[in-house]
């Protein structure tokens, strides 16, 4: 046998030697990754090594369109060792999850309006407030008027996985007090812009008037710890009442929808016969800030950085983000970004810097 076959026999031997021991041993391989990621993963809270301030997870940017990456519109805040979550949209928990967010630290809830795609992951939060949040108390759910209707309804649907489960774990893991929410109306006088609506611990939160007619009352919100700031716009076109409140805020994050971008995908659907989905399109730029109306806010508002967040169209990709921003960044010339599931916006205390981390 010449010595280039011998060569190429050896090698053969070698490689099918490696395979067969990477097939023998690929359980193994599974196993310890596995243990390895719970070891990393399981009951950690990631949240222990943020610096004091105002931490933001974004836990939904999207809107009703369909997208698999973006759930539906969700803040959460952690400021300090409390927890506060603005709206709920459609998968959006199971980001936060996902993002490690302390449930336990959980205060409570503030809606900006009571549109279902603000809404419809509401019930998988107060689950999660009362298992995962290890909650013995109704999870406090602030918003506008019809939010009590909402929290009535919502306990009357979960009421028998409520029986399950405390049957299953037992009352002293699954507590028959925490399930649920317990609502509070957040009512503003006619002419009122704003009101605090609450202030504990260091940490206040102001509900802000803000325009989504025909839906009133919509509002958006502002919290303050230890020096810093976010403002949160909710669904609005550009309203005065939410610029003044925002004034000096560290981060706005404002909605924004692109009217051409939308425009293009009603004309569309017009031409392809879709009379009624063209006629929403056509309607939905009525009640929405452009990303140019974003800008103006943020600029006149003076904060430092803005987010653009519950967006629509959602740019799949980064070119198209772009086009979606318009004329965005020649309004406004700071820090302009379009926010991501995953995202996390951090404000140390005692510090000016605004920074920014992938949880996934």
């Amino acid at each position: 046998m010449s010595m280039k076959r011998k060569l190429g026999l050896g090698i053969a031997v070698v490689v099918l030697a490696v395979g067969l021991a990477l097939f023998l041993g690929r359980d193994r391989l599974a196993q310890r990754a596995f243990d390895t990621a719970i070891d990393q993963n399981v009951g950690i809270d990631r949240s222990a090594a943020l610096p004091d301030g105002v931490h933001v997870y974004v836990c939904g940017s999207g809107s009703p369109m369909p997208d698999a990456d973006r759930a539906g519109p969700c803040l959460a805040v952690l400021a300090g060792q409390q927890g506060f979550v603005f709206d709920a949209g459609a998968g959006s928990i199971r980001k936060l999850g996902r993002m490690g967010f302390p449930m336990d630290k959980l205060q409570g809830a503030y809606l900006t309006h009571l549109h279902s795609d603000h809404i419809d992951g509401l019930g998988e939060l107060l689950l999660q407030a009362w298992i995962a949040g290890s909650r013995g108390t109704p999870l406090p759910v602030s918003g506008p008027e019809g939010t009590d209707q909402v929290i009535a309804g919502l306990m009357q649907v979960y009421e028998r996985d409520k029986g399950y489960r405390i049957a299953h774990h037992g009352p002293a893991v699954a507590r028959p007090g925490g399930f649920g929410g317990a609502a509070s109306i957040i009512t503003l006088a006619e002419g009122q812009a704003s009101q605090v609506v609450y202030d504990q611990g260091g940490v206040k939160i102001t509900a802000i008037r803000v325009i989504h007619d025909p839906v009133k009352p919509a509002f958006g919100f502002r919290l303050d710890y230890k020096g810093r700031s976010v403002a949160i716009s909710g669904d609005t076109i550009y309203a005065p009442d939410f610029v003044a409140a925002s004034k000096g805020a560290d981060v706005m994050f404002h909605e924004a929808l692109n009217p051409k971008m939308i425009g293009a995908m009603g004309a569309k659907l017009a031409e392809r016969g879709r009379g009624d989905q063209a006629k929403i399109m056509a309607d939905i730029p009525g009640y929405h800030a452009s990303p140019e109306d974003a800008a103006r806010a943020a600029k006149e508002a003076g904060v430092k950085s803005l987010v653009l967040y519950h967006v629509v169209p959602a740019p799949p990709v980064k070119l198209i983000e772009r086009l979606f921003l318009g004329d965005a960044g020649k309004i406004w010339t700071g820090d302009l970004r379009v926010a991501h599931d995953g995202m996390i916006v951090s404000l140390p205390s005692g510090s000016q810097a605004v920074d920014y981390s992938d949880a996934f």
